[in-house]
Formats: structure tokens, C-alpha cells, sequence
């Protein structure tokens, strides 16, 4: 039986698009009067270089994203020739609680899963006090039950120990539990690794070559709560 239903958080209930415009917002702001760079193509680049850096340190120990992210604004100001602004971090934490967007069910999903009793939570690889600022000025942090980051388990998805943290938190086994999220190796791959379910959220079919690492692929979050339902033959 189901009892817990954990939720990745960019790109699975924080919008990509909003992700994009606030990226953007913060790359305007990091060039100021600088002119060598418009903030598209710093931002294309500044993207590309957090990808692979991310990708690098999946599954391995946690080092702190802000570090991550300052270490690449560092080598992007040196490379273009603008001034690195030494309160980045700042400029990226009020721009993301300004700016960041939900995808338009996220609220009424949690809330109807909350309803019916299920532990709802949140597993994600992020710095705990930025996870913590976002989500507020999201207004949604009271709507988890758990909070679990990968600065808090030590490491990085898909290690197996941000969802025993996870796992432990909500008093469930990993057959108990599904998790949700839009990244088949990163969300899929760790979450099965503790009998977890696995749900893909692919909204536009993007991902089509890696629907075989997660038992089930939706387009809208509502459809969770169907899936889990029809789990526990409701």
C-alpha cells in the first residue's frame, strides 16, 4: 500500500519556463551596464556549464550548489570581462523568490494528496536554507510534511541516501512510497534503487527514449493522484 508520495522540485513542480525567466532576470542584473555579452547568451552558456557540472557530481558527495554556481559566474566574468559581483548568491536567491513559478496544478495536488492522508514530501538536490527561502516565498512549504536536501543526506541524487533520509523521515519502506520527478536516470534510477516507484513527469514527450527507467510517465502532476489510487485499488 501507498503511503507517501515524494516530489522532486525543479522542472517537476518549479516551471521550467519560470526557471528560464528568472535565470534570465539574473543575468541582466550580474551584467548591469556591461555590453560584451547580452544576458541570452551569457545565460546559454552559464546553463551549459551548470549541466555539466551537475552532471559530474550525481550521485556523488554533496558540495554546496552555491559554491557550484559561484565557481561558474567567476570563470564567466573572467572570460567576458565584467565584474563579478560578490553578492551573486544574494542576487540569485531574491531573484528566484521574486520571479520562480509553479506549474499551474502543483498547489491543488499537494493539497488533495495531504486530504487523503498521505505523507507528501520533498526530495531534491539543493543548498537546505536557499530550498527553504524558495518554497516559502513560494508560500508551499507548509504543504510538505518532509524537506529533504542533499546537502542534508551528504550527497547527490541518485545516490541512494537522500531517499533512506527521505524514507526514514516519513516512517515508510521504499515499497510504500513513489516519488515523482522529470529526470528518468537522476529521479527514476535512485528512487528504485530503494523499491520505490518511479513517475516521470515528461509534459511536452521529451524523454520518450527513457520511459523504460520509470514504471509510469504523466504530463500533468494531477494525474499522481490517479496513479496512486489505483495503487491502493481505491
Amino acid at each position: 500500500m501507498i503511503k507517501a508520495v515524494f516530489f522532486d522540485f525543479i522542472g517537476t513542480l518549479l516551471s521550467q519556463e519560470g526557471e528560464y525567466e528568472t535565470h534570465l532576470k539574473i543575468m541582466e542584473e550580474v551584467l548591469g551596464e556591461n555590453k560584451k555579452i547580452s544576458p541570452e547568451e551569457l545565460l546559454r552558456e552559464y546553463d551549459a556549464l551548470t549541466r555539466e557540472a551537475f552532471s559530474q557530481y550525481a550521485g556523488k558527495p554533496f558540495k554546496p550548489i552555491r559554491i557550484i554556481e559561484e565557481e561558474i559566474m567567476k570563470k564567466l566574468a573572467e572570460k567576458y570581462g565584467f565584474d563579478y559581483p560578490e553578492n551573486f548568491w544574494e542576487i540569485h536567491l531574491k531573484a528566484h523568490q521574486r520571479y520562480g513559478k509553479l506549474y499551474p496544478e502543483v498547489v491543488e495536488v499537494l493539497n488533495e494528496l495531504k486530504k487523503r492522508e498521505y505523507h507528501v514530501g520533498l526530495i531534491t538536490d539543493s543548498d537546505t536554507a536557499y530550498l527553504r527561502a524558495h518554497l516559502e516565498a513560494l508560500g508551499i512549504a507548509e504543504l510538505f510534511d518532509s524537506i529533504t536536501t542533499s546537502e542534508e543526506a551528504g550527497f547527490f541524487k541518485p545516490h541512494p541516501r537522500i531517499f533512506e533520509v527521505a524514507l526514514k523521515k516519513a516512517g515508510v519502506k521504499g515499497s510504500e512510497a513513489v516519488y515523482v520527478g522529470d529526470n528518468p536516470i537522476k529521479d527514476c534510477g535512485g528512487a528504485r534503487q530503494l523499491d520505490m516507484l518511479s513517475i516521470l513527469v515528461d509534459r511536452k514527450g521529451e524523454k520518450k527514449e527513457l520511459w523504460k527507467e520509470c514504471e509510469f510517465v504523466i504530463s500533468d502532476l494531477r494525474e499522481v493522484i490517479q496513479i496512486v489510487e489505483e495503487l491502493n485499488g481505491q
